[in-house]
């Protein structure tokens, strides 16, 4: 499928720079030249991009993006303006505009830049709105976002391990998404029409734990009123989910070994063994391994569970699925809240894409969760997240409450971004660069010229 681009200005130099810009097979560019074949154009074609200028022959390119995104909130678009123009269409921004770009064009491969985010952008909404069709076809599949090739190998190797009902080992940081990845892998595992229990080893004190997992007959202690089947029986047929999993005591360690390698167990306050057929899933934020040679795990469980091990990513691992992750949440809270915030603006992008994210996924899920609380509609800030961790206090838009010059304004814009970049990327020229979506020899033309040291 053909990207679609609409270009709206009636000046034939630049019709002629963006045909020579946009000259891939991949994209088709329509022009018009006036705000009244803009509209006939915009009702007519799905664009994924449009790109207006300021003033117009017979109306302003501002009033005619505020009328195309009351049709179509999610549509991408940039503005061209001049420099006397520039703080109207910087607070147009935060009204919901990706972006903006001023007249003359000094650098062709930023111009190119911008236009390539603002149709990444566009992609991931439509993935999440296709996403979501899916979700309401098949209520309760498991959702995994995926866009980096960190993700992509893990997804593979969930695919040719899940058919083959053996032990899974899963490893990583707290809030990537652990239990995400066991639901995949039971969703497409042999058992996917059995039962799939969870069970969080470091939440329940032992004995709590050992009832849970076990059962339990009536009177085998003093509260327990009748006889309770436990996870291992429940399971049968399905998976059983051990979170944190070195969290456990060695007590249930030696007591889940017993289960594994027998495939029988007993209820507490019963001698009778009962068969069960689960698969078991492991998941842990510990190193099992290190944890092992600690003593604090046994090792003859360590070597029964660890056949296939998946470690999920840090976020900062997969920045390429920041923006996809965010677009899902913010679909997911808005159906929930019943609102209609965003689209997210240019700042907003830039703090999440820069934020050290420490606390993973389940971290950017409730900062895009107090975002929609905080909004009744509307674009979406930085500011709505709270404080990111690791973002430096990073607002663009404070540039402009200060009324600065433009000039002025823009430089300390850009060595705020530059610098967050660079930050986000421990120092990585190489990673910034392609993050920022500018080439590696002009990113270091950029810090050279901003004074930004980087790391030998």
């Amino acid at each position: 499928m053909k990207t679609r681009i609409l270009l709206v200005d009636d000046d034939s130099y630049t019709r002629q720079l963006f045909k020579g810009l946009l000259r891939e097979g991949a994209i088709e560019l329509q022009t018009a030249v006036n705000t009244a074949e803009a509209r006939r154009a915009f009702h007519s074609t799905d664009f994924n991009l449009v790109i207006l200028d300021q003033r117009l022959p017979d109306g302003n390119g501002l009033d005619l993006f505020a009328e195309m995104r009351s049709e179509r909130p999610r549509q991408m678009a940039i503005l061209i303006t001049g420099f006397a123009e520039v703080r109207d269409a910087v607070r147009a921004v935060r009204e919901g505009l990706f972006d903006y770009l001023t007249k003359p064009f000094e650098n062709l491969e930023e111009l190119d830049a911008v236009i390539g985010k603002a149709l990444e952008m566009d992609q991931a909404y439509r993935e999440i709105v296709d996403l979501r069709e899916t979700l309401d076809a098949r209520p309760g599949h498991p959702v995994v976002i995926s866009r980096s090739a960190a993700m992509e190998k893990l997804l593979l190797q969930v695919r040719q391990a899940a058919p083959l009902d053996t032990t899974v080992l899963i490893e990583g940081e707290s809030g990537t998404g652990k239990e995400v990845i066991a639901k995949q892998v039971h969703a497409l595992s042999k058992r996917a029409k059995g039962p799939l229990l969870e069970l969080n080893c470091g939440a329940l004190s032992e004995s709590l734990l050992e009832a849970t997992l076990f059962g339990y007959e009536k009177g085998a202690y003093t509260s327990a009123a009748k006889a309770t089947p436990g996870y291992f029986e429940e399971a049968d047929g399905g998976t059983l989910l051990l979170d944190e999993i070195a969290d456990m005591s060695p007590k249930l360690q030696a007591s889940l070994l017993r289960v594994l390698q027998e495939h029988t167990f007993a209820r507490l306050g019963s001698t009778e063994q009962r068969p069960s057929d689960f698969r078991l899933i492991c998941a842990t934020n510990k190193s099992l391994e290190a944890e092992m040679k600690a003593g604090r795990f046994r090792s003859d469980l360590y070597y029964r569970i660890n056949v296939v091990v998946m470690r999920v990513p840090a976020l900062r691992e997969r920045r390429e699925d920041i923006v996809a992750l965010a677009l899902f949440f913010l679909d997911h809270f808005n159906r929930k809240f019943g609102k209609n915030a965003g689209p997210y603006t240019t700042e907003a992008i830039t703090a999440l894409e820069t934020a050290a994210w420490p606390g993973n996924v389940r971290e950017l899920q409730h900062a895009v969760e107090r975002a929609v609380v905080s909004n009744v509609a509307g674009p979406v800030h930085a500011a709505d997240f709270g404080t990111l961790s690791g973002s430096g206090g990073f607002q663009a838009a404070a540039f402009v409450d200060q009324l600065l010059p433009f000039r002025e304004a823009r430089e300390r814009f850009e060595r705020e971004y530059f610098a967050n970049l660079l930050h986000s990327t421990g120092g990585n020229v190489s990673e910034a660069a392609r993050l920022s979506g500018i080439a590696r020899q002009n990113f270091y033309g950029h810090i050279e010229r901003l004074g930004i040291v980087t790391k030998s």
